[in-house]
């Protein structure tokens, strides 16, 4: 494991910057920074995404949005047009922050509903990660949360959206690992700050990181790693 981390660790940063009062100067240079390190992605608020688009033209570095974000209690409707909106500004990859009340009533059809009409509205065009928000949850509908992203057709799911009361742990990162199997995405935020995180993260199963400190962490991992 140590070995493909050392390989890979840039590309499994989304390189994060979601405060509300982010401006211009700000996201060019996380876009520039996500070049510089050959990140995966960058995440930013929808508004930020064509211009994302623009900055990170000619770079492989892909284009990540957030939508409901974050308590996700907008309606399905409205979070699945959001989705094929940002798609259509340029967004590779959509993190959707599932209905945390539904999912707190046990109402597991509107979930699954909600999560099917966005990755059919995105299918082929962008990957789509579910934010079920760990923070908020127990294992028992954390477990049946991951289950549902899964059959609806999402590619990751993800812990936090950071705005919570608490971000990716360990074990749930574990436990998401072992709900979803080996072939689903799981991407841990909130809290992965340093080269030791992040290695602590992925041996647990990660295969993403969601953080706002992703130069410090491959600069660590450099250092480490002369």
């Amino acid at each position: 494991m140590e070995e493909i981390i050392i390989e890979t660790l840039n590309k499994y940063i989304d390189h994060t910057l979601l405060k509300p009062d982010a401006r211009e100067d700000e996201i060019k240079e996380l876009c520039e920074e996500a070049i510089a390190y050959n990140f995966m992605s960058v995440c930013v608020q929808p508004y930020w995404v064509k211009k994302v688009k623009a900055f990170l033209d000619a770079s492989d570095v892909k284009v990540c949005t957030v939508i409901g974000f974050p308590h996700g209690a907008n309606t399905a409707e409205v979070k699945t047009f959001e989705a094929k909106q940002a798609v259509q500004n340029g967004a590779d990859e959509i993190d959707m922050v599932v209905n945390i009340g539904a999912v707190k009533d046990g109402d597991y059809e509107t979930v699954q509903a909600e999560i099917s009409s966005i990755a059919q509205a995105i299918k082929g065009n962008a990957i789509l990660k579910v934010i079920i928000e760990t923070a908020l949850l127990t294992d028992e509908e954390k477990a049946e949360t991951c289950r549902i992203a899964k059959e609806a057709g999402a590619e990751f799911v993800k812990t936090s959206t950071g705005f919570a009361n608490g971000g990716a742990t360990l074990e749930d990162i574990r436990l998401m690992r072992e709900t979803v199997g080996s072939e689903m995405g799981v991407k841990a935020s909130g809290g992965v700050r340093t080269y030791a995180d992040a290695v602590a993260f992925i041996e647990a199963g990660a295969t993403r990181l969601g953080a706002s400190s992703g130069k410090k962490i491959v600069d660590e991992w450099m250092e480490a790693t002369r």
